[in-house]
């Protein structure tokens, strides 16, 4: 899966416009990144690609790049 691939995966996950994240993007400044995004993050990183992320790992997510990473496995 391409990085464009991941970050349009990402976007619908989060429910953001297309085109509205990059990897630089900061999380903090994405409003609909709340709990409940952080939970279909969650979520879509098992089903997508078998990546079993716990809180913790969530919390230390300060980009989108920390989250395209994790993508990789």
């Amino acid at each position: 899966m391409s990085e464009k691939e991941k970050l349009a995966l990402l976007e619908e996950t989060l429910e953001v416009d297309e085109g509205t994240l990059m990897p630089e993007t900061m999380l903090d400044d994405v409003d609909e990144y709340d709990s409940m995004a952080k939970l279909s993050l969650i979520v879509m990183m098992e089903d997508e690609f078998g990546v079993k992320l716990d809180s913790d790992t969530v919390k230390g997510f300060m980009t989108v790049s920390d989250i395209l990473k994790k993508m990789e496995g």
